[in-house]
């Protein structure tokens, strides 16, 4: 005769584990694409995993399926939107966390992304794997990301309104474009503002001078066996009756310049007589005068936000604006002022970027056949275009090559170059010649430059945070040729 009490309790045991079972169904739930299921509560964690490095983002969508404006796009250089906020992983997985209850009534979904950085594989054919998971109070959702090839971009998951209540739909769409890609697809304005007009009149050149350098005269120099006498330098008292002070630093060649817009100060500094707005290094402002306001822009707007992580270039920007005398300098690097008159541009380092009008645009732009060299990016610069002055810093006086015969330079020394000329990677593997050059980053490489333009090399291979691996490179525009209205100063 059965053992009743053994036979209840595997019947007890049997049950307990189905219900343990559905349990788990319900905690684990692995989306197929394009499968919505009801959001696992109010407060949800977006975790993004890949086994490459990758930029996860999110943002906020209404019903005509664009953004409302760039500040709903949620992502490293933005982490936060109402409702929605963007976690860095610290060497794990990024999180995007959503409070439905505070998403904006006129928000219709939230959308979470990915894409390659930039550090790795250049599509997603080459990831191994790559998944979405939504945590919630009431469980778990996870969407494996498979059948992607070109892309470098994808759309993993949105979460939804349907009714009064949210749900969590499976995507896994892909752009080959990337980030940049799916920010343009949802409406965010990569493109910044049309470029404010050229100072009017435009600026003055220097006599003597191939293009206008602001600069002073020479300083007195000091009378053979000693010094000059006190009388010929002017005095300063700093109060009625006080002794005046004598020394050279009151000589008129110290004295502040006069004029409008960027102006050379010396050798080593810039004033900017103001009166409407500047771009300026941020950081750089070592003295100003009159009533200015400094507005910090990082690189310049989302979409140089987005180029600058990718590529590691770019220029930290503040905008100056107001009325008075503004003086900037970087580190005591020699300065040079540089006028464009809109026939064509410059390529520049965005280390070597001091101070540039308004009225010039500038993006960022690779080597032709640099791809795999000194990043997986490549070498990249900034590329100036429009009417304007703008003014470069360089280490020590650099000399300015005429390119009338293929011409090469070392890419820690070439500051800037016509953009109109075309430029590339020359291996210089032969007879050791890397060494014999003495490349403080062991490649033997050289920059290659031609067509018709000019290249500024400095006397030095190692400027302010330098040039190879993430800080700069270079270009080659594909804009027309022609002459600056102005070269060094």
């Amino acid at each position: 005769m059965p053992d009743v009490a053994a036979v209840a309790r595997g019947r007890a045991a049997r049950q307990y584990r189905r219900r343990e079972l559905s349990a788990f169904d319900f905690i684990m739930t692995v989306l197929a694409p394009g499968e919505n299921r009801p959001a696992p509560g109010p407060d949800l964690s977006v975790t993004v995993a890949c086994s490459a490095p990758v930029d996860v983002s999110a943002l906020l969508i209404t019903a005509s399926g664009k953004v409302r404006a760039d500040t709903d796009f949620v992502f490293f250089n933005q982490p936060s939107a109402p409702g929605v906020v963007y976690r860095h992983g610290n060497g794990g997985p990024d999180v995007v966390d959503v409070r439905t209850a505070a998403v904006p009534a006129d928000i219709d979904r939230v959308v979470v992304t990915a894409s390659l950085d930039g550090r790795g594989p250049t599509t997603f054919a080459s990831v191994g794997s790559l998944t979405a998971t939504i945590s919630g109070p009431s469980g778990t959702l996870t969407f494996p990301v498979s059948g992607l090839t070109t892309e470098a971009g994808v759309v993993c998951v949105e979460i939804y309104r349907r009714g009064g209540d949210w749900k969590v739909r499976a995507i896994g769409q892909g752009y080959d474009n990337g980030l940049a890609g799916i920010a343009t697809a949802y409406g965010v304005n990569l493109d910044d503002p049309e470029p404010a007009s050229a100072p009017a009149g435009g600026y003055a050149a220097a006599p003597n001078q191939p293009g206008h350098s602001g600069g002073n005269a020479a300083p007195n120099q000091p009378q053979p066996g000693g010094y000059p006498s006190a009388p010929n330098h002017p005095g300063f008292s700093p109060q009625q009756g006080a002794q005046p002070v004598h020394s050279d630093l009151f000589d008129p060649a110290h004295a502040e310049v006069n004029g409008q817009g960027i102006q050379k100060q010396g050798g080593k500094m810039v004033k900017v007589g103001l009166n409407g707005e500047v771009m300026a290094r941020a950081g750089s402002m070592v003295a100003y005068q009159g009533d200015l306001q400094f507005q910090a822009l990082g690189s310049g707007g989302i979409g140089r936000a987005i180029q600058q992580h990718l590529t590691g270039e770019g220029v930290p920007l503040m905008k100056v604006t107001g009325r008075g005398d503004l003086f900037l300098a970087n580190s005591a690097a020699d300065v040079h002022i540089i006028d464009l008159d809109g026939t064509d541009g410059l390529t520049i380092n965005g280390s070597n970027v001091l101070a540039f009008d308004s009225s010039l645009r500038y993006d960022i732009g690779r080597v032709q056949g640099a791809a795999g060299y000194s990043s997986n990016a490549g070498l990249f610069n900034c590329v100036f275009t429009g009417r304007g002055r703008i003014a470069i810093t360089t280490h020590g006086t650099p000399v300015v090559m005429n390119v009338d015969q293929p011409t090469f330079a070392d890419p820690q020394a070439a500051v800037a170059w016509s953009s109109s000329l075309q430029t590339g990677i020359k291996r210089n593997d032969s007879f050791g010649l890397g060494r014999l050059m003495g490349r403080s980053t062991g490649e033997g490489t050289t920059l290659s430059f031609t067509g018709r333009g000019f290249v500024i090399v400095q006397p030095s291979e190692l400027p302010p945070g330098g040039f190879i691996g993430g800080t700069g490179g270079g270009t080659q525009a594909g804009h027309s040729g022609g002459m600056f209205g102005g070269l060094l100063g």
